[in-house]
């Protein structure tokens, strides 16, 4: 394992450790970092990556906020929904997914025009392994927890 994993493998161990205050922009920390290592990007790229890459998260964010409030938050009391308020809902759900496949579709071509395609699918892969070290390392807390 290089010295680099290493670290960002302890920064990823460490951040899970924190406690939930302060442990969102840690995270978002360690997420940077371990994007920038897999991603091995240049300066230049990394100038034009961050900025884009982080507008695409806040947009993100902004649509899973939406969905919890205008979605999720009414389906608490799934089971007084007359049919036409949920079908109503459900044209709201699909109009979500639409504008979360288009947000998607737009980063993908904006980063195209940055960095390879080879990178923008280690870009996708890097940040489902970073989800999935996340999930691990919050599972291994419970348990110890417990």
């Amino acid at each position: 394992m290089h010295i680099k994993n290493k670290i960002v493998l302890f920064l990823v161990l460490l951040g899970t450790s924190m406690c939930f205050g302060q442990q969102g922009e840690r995270i978002k920390t360690l997420k940077v970092a371990f994007i920038t290592e897999r991603l091995d990007l240049t300066s230049k790229e990394a100038q034009a990556f961050w900025p884009i890459y982080n507008a695409h998260e806040d947009k993100k964010a902004a649509l899973r906020r939406k969905e919890r409030v205008e979605i999720r938050s009414k389906l608490i009391d799934f089971g007084t929904l007359s049919e036409r308020e949920a079908n109503a809902l459900l044209q709201q759900m699909i109009a979500l997914e639409t504008e979360k496949h288009k947000l998607n579709v737009a980063f993908i071509n904006e980063l195209g025009t940055i960095i390879s395609a080879k990178k923008t699918f280690l870009l996708i892969k890097a940040e489902e392994d970073f989800k999935k070290r996340l999930l691990q390392q919050i599972q291994k807390r419970r348990k110890l927890g417990n």
